[in-house]
C-alpha cells in the first residue's frame, strides 16, 4: 500500500499489523507527516490489494499528555470470545516512542483507549530501559500474555525485552534474563535489536524470535531462537 499524501497525515506509511479475521484481512497501519503519527486501517480480500477505511481518516489519535504528537507501531489481536480487537499500540515522539497504551475496538474503527493509559512504562532502574520503551508484540498464553518490546538505553542504543502480564492490560512482571536480545559487538546488529515479532512453536517448544537489527544506517532482519519456555518468570 503506498501513502496517500493528500490526506495529509500519511505522507509515509509503514509500522503494520495484519489480522485476518473472517473473511478479510484487516491491517492497522502507522501514517507520518509533518513529525507526527496517527494509525490508519484498511481491509483486503487477498492480502494484497488493501482498501482504506473511515473514510481515509486515522482511526487513532494522539490525543492524551503521554501521546505528545504520535501513536504509532499498532499490535492488534481479535478476541473471539469478547468480539472484539484489542490494540497495543506505542505513542510519544515520532522519531521513536516512549510507552505504550492500550485500546479496543468492536469494529477495527471505533477505538475506545484503556482509562489507565500507557499501560506500560519504562523503568529507569534498568540501564537498558531507562530512556523510554516502545513497539510491542503480544502472545497469548495459557495463563495470560507475554509482550515483548523494545528497551532504549539512550534514543540509538536499543535491546529486547519480554514481560508477562495476567490480563495484557495490568499487573506486568518483567523477565529477569532482560534484555533477551542485545547487540552483538562488531556484529550486523551492532548498534540496536528492536523492533520484535515472535512465535512460540509448541510441537518443537521452542520460541522463535524475528527481529529488526542495525550497525550505524544500514537495517537488517534476524531471527534468534530459545529452546524450551523459559522466559525467565518466576
Amino acid at each position: 500500500m503506498e501513502p496517500l499524501q493528500p490526506t495529509g497525515w500519511e505522507d509515509d506509511v509503514n509500522r503494520n499489523c495484519v489480522v485476518q479475521a473472517g473473511s478479510l484481512y484487516h491491517m492497522w497501519y502507522t501514517g507520518q507527516a509533518r513529525g507526527h503519527s496517527w494509525i490508519g486501517y484498511a481491509v483486503s480480500k487477498d492480502g494484497f490489494r488493501f482498501e482504506r477505511r473511515n473514510g481515509g481518516r486515522p482511526v487513532l489519535i494522539s490525543e492524551q499528555y503521554w501521546e505528545n504528537r504520535s501513536v504509532m507501531n499498532p499490535f492488534v489481536l481479535w478476541d473471539a470470545r469478547e468480539n472484539i480487537y484489542r490494540m497495543w499500540y506505542s505513542g510519544g515522539e515520532t522519531y521513536e516512542p516512549n510507552a505504550i497504551g492500550y485500546a479496543v475496538s468492536p469494529d477495527g474503527v471505533r477505538w475506545q483507549k484503556h482509562p489507565a493509559n500507557p499501560i506500560f512504562v519504562r523503568e529507569p532502574n534498568n540501564l537498558f530501559e531507562r530512556e523510554r520503551i516502545g513497539a510491542c508484540h503480544v502472545v497469548p498464553t495459557d495463563d495470560g500474555y507475554v509482550m515483548f518490546y523494545i528497551g532504549y538505553e539512550d534514543i540509538d542504543t536499543a535491546r529486547i525485552c519480554v514481560a508477562r502480564s495476567p490480563d495484557g492490560v495490568t499487573r506486568w512482571e518483567r523477565s529477569r534474563h532482560n534484555p533477551i536480545l542485545a547487540p552483538a559487538a562488531n556484529a550486523w546488529d551492532a548498534h540496536a535489536c528492536y523492533k520484535p515479532s515472535a512465535i512460540y512453536d509448541k510441537a518443537a517448544d521452542r520460541w522463535m524470535l524475528y527481529y529488526n537489527g542495525r550497525r550505524d544506517h544500514a537495517e537488517y532482519i534476524g531471527l534468534a531462537t530459545l529452546d524450551g519456555n523459559d522466559l525467565g518468570f518466576s
